[in-house]
């Protein structure tokens, strides 16, 4: 029988509208998960710290995905009004997967919000909003309406890091999809990449076997090579022992 690496991915609640209240994510992070060889298991928000842990210990990896703002409280900071989405149930139920992934050295993926997450979990800081704080010129959001495939920039990345390692690549071009990003680093992580703008686009830690989280989407452009080798070898990663 095949050994798959069970890969949670935490959720976010779906409001109820025409249909009652969900929790959901956005397909295309399963598609690529499995595409890579490995096994996604849905993750809801949990306040209740017994039934999480029962939920994380059964994982080989997980992933965080992208999603509304981390609330800047998180962080040490006050909102700047009317441009923060939170979701506090997710930050509560993410932060502390986070924490315990990363004193675990389970390997961690952080996709967008989730590079975000796993820096304010560690004790980094973020920008609310690029352009509200001086951050860059350049549009890093899909405000404009732009495809969520499109690839808008470029990542230059650290020729020493596992993530330019593991992709063979130390110059993408690259979707992009964020209003937010990483403004201090958490001690224990380095950043790996950056756009030419100068904003933070990976980073990952050197202490964990596999601690890595990129700003842009690749998910969504799960059709490029170096995004299959990202994906591939997290499977890796991940895949249990035995």
């Amino acid at each position: 029988m095949t050994s798959y690496p069970v890969i949670g991915l935490p959720t976010l609640a779906i409001p109820p509208g025409p249909k009652p209240a969900r929790f959901g994510i956005n397909q295309s992070y399963v598609r690529a998960l499995t595409a890579a060889g490995c096994a996604p298991v849905l993750i809801p928000p949990i306040d209740e710290q017994d039934r999480l842990r029962s939920i994380y210990e059964r994982l080989d990896g997980i992933v965080f995905p992208g999603g509304a703002d981390v609330a800047p409280e998180a962080y040490g900071e006050q909102a700047i009004q009317n441009l923060n989405i939170i979701e506090p149930e997710r930050d509560r139920t993410e932060l502390t997967l986070a924490r315990w992934a990363f004193d675990d050295d389970l390997p961690t993926l952080g996709i967008c919000r989730g590079q975000q997450l796993l820096n304010v979990a560690l004790g980094g800081s973020l920008y609310q909003d690029l352009h509200h704080q001086g951050a860059t010129t350049v549009e890093h959001s899909d405000a404009d309406g732009r495809a969520r495939t499109a690839l808008i920039h470029r990542v230059r990345l650290d020729p020493d890091s596992r993530l330019a390692q593991l992709i063979d690549e130390t110059s993408i071009d690259v979707n992009s999809l964020h209003h937010q990003a990483v403004k201090s680093v958490a001690p224990r992580l380095r950043v790996t990449g950056k756009s030419d703008d100068g904003i933070i686009e990976a980073i990952e830690s050197p202490e964990r076997r596999f601690w890595i989280a990129v700003q842009w989407h690749p998910e969504e452009i799960d059709d490029l090579a170096w995004v299959q080798r990202l994906f591939q070898g997290f499977a890796r990663a991940a895949q249990p022992s035995g």
